[in-house]
This record gives C-alpha cells, structure tokens and sequence, in this order.
C-alpha cells in the first residue's frame, strides 16, 4: 500500500525549531530564576538570606522569614485590603463591561457607533494624563484615602467591553429570539444564555482585572495616605525601601521581604491554573469574528 512520500524536515527548518526552542528556554529562565531565588531566600535564615549571589535552595530552611513578616510587620491587614480591592474591583469590572457588551449586541441605539468609537479612544489615553481630574473628582465625592477610590477607578474598560462585545456577537441571535418569544427578559437572556455561552470571554476579563488590581500601584499611592489602608504593594514598598535605609536595628531582614514578595504572587499562581483553559480560549476567540 502506497502511503505516499515521507516528509522530512529541511536543514534550514531544524535549525529554526532548535533555535527557537533555545530562545524560548532563555525567556523561561529569566522568568523562572528571580522567581527561584526570592523564594528560596524566604525560606532561608536571616544571615544566609543576605549572603551575595544567587540562590536556588535554602540550606537550612527556615519560615523565620514569614513569621517576622505576620508577627512584626503585621502584612495580614495589607493583605486584607488587597483581598477587598481585588475581589469586589473584579467583581464591579466584569458585572458592568459585560451588561455594557451585552446593551451593544442586544439593543441598538442611536449614537452607537459613536459610543465605540468614545470607548476605543479611552483605550489611548494612559492613566497618568488624567490623574489629576480624576483626583479632584474623588476628592469631591468624598473617596480620597478609601479603598473604595480603587475599587470604583476603572471599573469599565475599553478593552473589556470590545472584548465581551466580540464574545456576545457570536451567540447564535436566534437563541436570544425564541428565549424572546417564550416570555423572558433581558435580564433572563443575559443571564441564562449569553453568560454560560461565554465563560471564554468573561474568565479572561475577570483574570486580566484580577491581576491588574492585586498588583495596582500607582492608584493606592495616589489615593491613600492613611497606612491602615494600604495595599499589600504599598506596604511592601514601605517594608523594602525603608529596610534599605534605616538602621541595622529597625530593619527587616531580606528573608522577611522576600516572603512578602512570594504572599503578593502566590494568589496568582493559585488562581491561573483554573482559568487558564478559559483565558486561552478567550484570547483565541474573542480577537476573531467573522
């Protein structure tokens, strides 16, 4: 039986894979080998987390490092308001970008071209041009030094409703119809139908906000003072930077830092795995439409 001609790579096509295989690896190292180090320095002891170099394994392991950081530091309350800023931020952005998809798709309005085209330019404009707007509103509406500042800054994104949009325009209209003609509402619809149909879409937001808002930054410096308030980035900040130039006596010990640096990753390292079938779907799909 003639299976036809066997085909073998060219040379040239080999040498491709091999090299790209050898940039791929150098890429995952440089991810992976911080990531190694700071973790085993949070395991190690005082003294041998501030010997030089690198380190891969702890020798002898220890958890004093995480003990000076929950006994004296006291990173539960950051972490606390991170815990809050995170979960109800994400919450607010995916509620609120998928009924604004959702009002697109569904039922046209007059303006509605313009009003993606409003949303595509909000995508330009970076956050650090409308700081100042944006810090006296809160100020007026009494949100200055509350975490809700956080939780209600960027609670609709652009890029979230185009996305959503693009996921919701896939849904067969008919469905959305015959659930029309048997009685439901809008509400009934976009709950029973559009939301099971695109989990792809809404796990990828809710990954994208979720992240964006644990590691936020910029946002919690400019809207709080009050250290009772702060987020666990401020005070990791607080916890290296004054470290670095207090005396011996005050400072904490990098194996301390560094386990505060392994608590602010280890949720998003948690939280991946179960939504990355989803996210990956999502990235795929919801560029495309046809």
């Amino acid at each position: 039986m003639n299976t036809g001609p066997i085909y073998r790579p060219s040379l040239s096509y080999r040498l491709f894979q091999i090299v790209n295989g050898l940039i791929m690896l150098a890429l995952v190292l440089t991810m992976l080998l911080p990531f190694a180090n700071t973790l085993a320095l949070s395991f190690s002891t005082p003294r041998n987390s501030m010997q030089p170099g690198i380190v891969l394994w702890p020798n002898p392991v220890s958890i004093a490092g995480y003990e000076v950081l929950f006994k004296q530091v006291d990173i539960m309350r950051p972490l606390l308001n991170n815990t809050y800023v995170a979960v109800v931020g994400t919450l607010l952005h995916v509620t609120l970008s998928a009924i604004t998809a959702y009002a697109l798709v569904r039922r046209p309005f007059p303006g509605r071209r313009l009003f993606i085209l409003v949303l595509l330019v909000t995508m330009m404009i970076p956050m650090e041009n409308i700081m100042i707007p944006i810090y006296v509103v809160y100020k007026d509406l009494g949100l200055l030094n509350t975490l809700n500042a956080i939780v209600v800054s960027g609670a609709v994104s652009g890029f979230s409703v185009l996305l959503l949009k693009n996921f919701f325009e896939g849904i067969p209209i008919e469905l959305a119809e015959s659930a029309e003609i048997d009685g439901a509402n809008d509400l009934r619809i976009f709950l029973q139908i559009f939301v099971p149909l695109s989990l792809a879409g809404l796990a990828t937001v809710t990954l994208f906000q979720f992240v964006s808002k644990w590691n936020n930054f910029f946002e919690a410096v400019l809207f709080l003072s009050d250290t009772s308030k702060y987020t666990l980035q401020i005070a990791l900040k607080n916890l290296i930077i004054n470290s670095d130039i207090t005396s011996t006596t005050d400072s904490v010990s990098k194996n301390a830092q560094m386990a505060g640096v392994v608590i602010s990753v280890l949720p998003l390292i948690i939280l991946y795995p179960f939504l990355q079938r989803f996210f990956s779907a999502g990235i795929t799909l919801g560029a495309v439409k046809e």
